[in-house]
């Protein structure tokens, strides 16, 4: 189904000048949630040093970030769906920005925990508006399509984003990273204000009631389908939050890479993410999402598998780490456009709300994650473990409800 065949877009008379500006825009906002994560990994060892705290409990500035765009996708999305996208939006930016003055400022631990939590917030409003957008335009395998483009886009950050905090960090201190951050987020509220049309008409907006938002949600919930979808999608992003909890200490601290290298081994993972995510592009034209998935994550397991085993006897140095890393990544590529396309095309009427519980899940699973990676030690065999069983019962939650299309249709 096309964006115009769709008849939410139909009802808007809603035409973006271009398809392309569209999916480009729209990954500028989602982009915020991965840059303000990942910026700021290269400074975490230096954060812990200079507030006097354990790295487990530095990491606990990410979990603060992870929850914040979880709580903020919950009360976004019904508020997307109620308002419009652009209104939340721009609100949620302006939110981010205010946060990250807060993080520049912050003189101990327990300040910059919660302006990031308050940062993810923000942040969660550009991106679950992005995810209802697609919603909006697009449906099933089409809108895996404009899902795997849009993660072109997103995979820029992951890239883009440690290598800046790097550079930050070489003239000043872990604190003006954020400074670099106010500006990026007011570049993407400009872009916003005037390149991003609004794709939900009044006539389709839903009453902004609590027992109508509790409704909405109920109805979705009900959904043995979506919840299983949803799941699909968290605990597949369980190894991409691992890998993001503990990779600057297992890189930087065990196998001594400075911050520059580590930036560019970072980039590299996120290369992975995104040709896969191109290729499944490829394989939309034979193959349904359903299908991808579940091979997908099957050969994730398989690699994690490995990654275990190298893990536990110590083969292979940082490249023993790093190869089957990538190739966990790589799967991710695939499941992460998938799950949510699939999950949407069965709730177009209350778009904005499911986005909103597929993004929430993702993030509470990450925010569960970042920490439990800390406390297993931050070395190898805990994120081979933690990456592992996340795309393991991902797998099995998936099986159990079926492979084949049936298994998500109404």
């Amino acid at each position: 189904m096309t964006a115009t065949q769709n008849p939410s877009a139909q009802t808007a008379a809603v035409a973006p000048p271009s398809q392309v500006r569209t999916i480009l825009v729209l990954g500028a906002m989602v982009a915020l949630g991965p840059l303000t994560i990942d910026m700021y990994l290269p400074a975490l060892p230096r954060i812990a040093d200079d507030l006097g705290v354990s790295s487990s409990v530095a990491q606990l500035t990410l979990t603060g970030t992870l929850a914040g765009l979880a709580v903020g996708q919950l009360i976004v999305g019904p508020l997307s769906d109620s308002l419009g996208r652009r209104r939340p939006l721009m609100a949620g930016i302006v939110l981010h920005m205010l946060a990250s003055v807060l993080c520049l400022f912050a003189p101990n631990i327990e300040v910059l925990s919660v302006a990031r939590g308050l940062q993810g917030m923000g942040a969660a409003a550009a991106m679950v508006v992005a995810v209802a957008i697609v919603g909006d335009l697009f449906d099933d395998s089409e809108a895996a399509t404009a899902m795997s483009r849009l993660m072109l886009v997103l995979g820029v950050a992951p890239i883009v984003a440690p290598s800046l905090g790097a550079a930050v960090l070489l003239k000043a201190s872990w604190h003006w990273v954020f400074a670099v951050l106010i500006v990026l987020a007011g570049v993407l509220l400009l872009v916003a204000a005037l390149a991003l049309p609004e794709t939900l008409p009044r006539a389709q907006r839903l009453p902004l009631r609590v027992r109508s938002i509790g409704s909405t949600y109920l109805t979705l919930l009900c959904d043995l389908r979506f919840v299983i979808l949803v799941l699909v999608g968290a605990l597949g992003m369980a190894g991409l939050f691992a890998y993001i909890a503990g990779a600057a200490f297992v890189l930087q601290g065990r196998h001594g890479l400075d911050q520059q290298t580590f930036a560019l081994v970072f980039g590299a993972g996120a290369i992975a993410f995104v040709a896969a995510t191109q290729f499944n592009v490829v394989l939309l034209r034979r193959f349904s999402p359903q299908r991808i998935l579940v091979g997908a994550l099957a050969a994730a397991t398989v690699i994690g598998a490995v990654f275990i085993a190298v893990s536990v006897t110590h083969t292979g140095g940082v490249y023993g780490f790093l190869i089957p890393v990538w190739g966990v990544l790589a799967m991710m590529g695939f499941v992460i456009p998938n799950a949510p396309a699939v999950a949407l095309s069965r709730h177009h009427e209350a778009a904005g709300t499911a986005a909103a519980l597929l993004g929430a899940a993702q993030f509470s699973v990450g925010a569960v994650i970042a920490p439990v990676v800390g406390l297993m030690g931050n070395n190898e065999i805990a994120l081979s473990v933690v990456m592992t069983g996340g795309v393991a019962i991902a797998l099995l939650a998936l099986l159990a409800v079926g492979t084949g299309e049936e298994a998500v249709e109404h």
